[in-house]
């Protein structure tokens, strides 16, 4: 790329969530020619992929460019030394789009300047198509800017905008550590499946599908979860026998609340 000519769209780490971002974008596509991957840990098969969808690759921050979007998708812990050598790509078009877990817009501001900036929080589902971000937006990002971010970022699934910075710890804490919880759940089921007297295969085999199934009517159905758990419950009936314990005062609901709370806290505590 000549000096001072625009990236449309430079990636910095193309690991699950970055390579989950970019396969959808290309699947939409959004023209390879004007994407750029920063990657140093790149594997020769990742290499590959990006010269068979021709899309540039190098292990560093060119100085000949500039950025439209700059997407930070790395671990949060390595941050402090992959942001410095980027402002050689941030010019005052660019916007800067974080989805590092507990960096903050000041933090970033410090290593790479004033500019437009929006942290977002995706989740692992965004890897099959089927995740939903969390985003927020500084002062500086314009409407059509954000409708650019937007239109990346729901490749992948829904997009929320949130009112305030801080909300991102929240949504971190529902939909970005969410999947973790539901997954944990269907460990929960089927051990008390195999309590029960069921092999233990077969009742991984049950929570398992049951989850997925579940999850996939609820996407499915225009009706609200609460709605969807009543039609399933007979009263007296066995469905409901659970409930009584599950919707106790000390049952999902306090457990939840202590859960959530627990990783919004940390998220607070690595946001500072």
């Amino acid at each position: 790329m000549a000096k001072g000519r625009k990236a449309e769209i430079v990636l910095v780490g193309a690991g699950n969530m970055g390579g989950a971002m970019l396969s959808g974008w290309l699947k939409n596509g959004i023209d390879p020619a004007g994407m750029l991957v920063i990657d140093p840990g790149a594997s020769d098969a990742a290499k590959a992929r990006f010269a068979e969808a021709g899309v540039r690759h190098v292990a560093q921050a060119p100085d000949d460019i500039e950025a439209g979007l700059l997407f930070l998708a790395v671990k949060p812990q390595v941050m402090e030394a992959v942001l410095p050598p980027l402002k050689s790509v941030v010019g005052e078009g660019t916007v800067v789009v974080s989805v590092a877990a507990g960096k903050t817009l000041s933090f970033m501001s410090t290593h790479l300047g004033d500019a437009a900036m929006v942290r977002a929080m995706p989740n692992t589902p965004a890897m099959v198509g089927r995740g939903v971000t969390g985003a927020y937006a500084n002062a500086k990002v314009s409407a059509d800017q954000r409708g650019r971010v937007h239109a990346l970022l729901a490749v992948s699934g829904p997009v929320e905008w949130v009112a305030s910075e801080g909300d991102i710890d929240a949504v971190t804490a529902v939909s970005g550590s969410g999947p973790a919880y539901v997954f944990y759940l269907v460990e929960c089921m089927a051990e008390a499946g195999r309590k029960a007297g069921l092999p233990a295969d077969l009742a991984m085999r049950l929570a398992r599908e049951t989850v997925a199934g579940a999850g996939e009517m609820l996407h499915q159905s225009p009706d609200d979860p609460a709605t969807l758990r009543k039609n399933v419950t007979s009263p007296g009936g066995t469905t409901a026998a659970a409930l009584s314990v599950l919707m106790a005062e000390d049952g999902m609901q306090p457990l939840f609340d202590t859960a959530v709370a627990a990783a919004k806290r940390r998220a607070e505590e690595l946001a500072s």
